[in-house]
């Protein structure tokens, strides 16, 4: 079962092979973890919000169109965080203090603590769509031509987009350091 294709395994989902989407839970739940974790910084939501995803695509599996998985599954997340985003308002730069990123687990141990932690507060300095964008593409490793997929934008705008959100945050990150910090360039 695990050489079936994220496609294959979601065409069998969809045609009521409901034990198939334990393998695709299994493959992506990190992912989708991860990118959550990076946009709301809030653990247990996080792993709310991945339940949620897999309850929605085996809610709406008959929906599935043979396209892409991760790019159908990553649309579903976009979705609820929107969804999320919207109803709550709770995700504003006010909110997040720096004693909480300080205990944000880190999926690799690093060795420069600090300024991953500087990082990820300056990710909470841009809009959440320029968030997302560098969180999907930069540390989800999704390529541009997923990512136009799933966000209904070409990879050309995409590219400039990020170009923009880039700049944003080597902005805010080199013109915010905490006092007696100096980063390489």
């Amino acid at each position: 079962m695990k050489h079936l294709t994220d496609e294959q395994l979601m065409l069998c989902v969809r045609q009521g092979d409901l034990k198939k989407l334990a393998l695709l839970f299994e493959r992506h739940h990190k992912h989708l973890y991860n990118f959550y974790r990076k946009m709301t910084l809030d653990s247990a939501l996080s792993e709310d919000l991945t339940q949620e995803v897999f309850e929605k695509i085996l809610k709406y599996r008959t929906s599935y169109q043979e396209g892409n998985f991760q790019s159908w599954m990553f649309t579903i997340a976009r979705n609820i965080f929107s969804s999320h985003y919207q109803k709550s308002k709770k995700m504003r730069l006010q909110s997040v203090h720096s004693d909480e990123l300080a205990k944000i687990p880190l999926v690799t141990p690093l060795d420069r603590d600090e300024e991953i932690a500087h990082l990820l507060l300056c990710l909470q300095h841009l809009t959440p769509a320029d968030r997302e964008l560098i969180i999907l593409h930069r540390l989800q490793e999704i390529g541009y031509e997923q990512l136009a997929h799933i966000t209904g934008s070409s990879a050309g705008a995409l590219k400039v987009k990020m170009h923009r959100a880039l700049k944003k945050l080597r902005s805010a990150f080199f013109n915010h350091q905490p006092k007696g910090t100096h980063y390489e360039v």
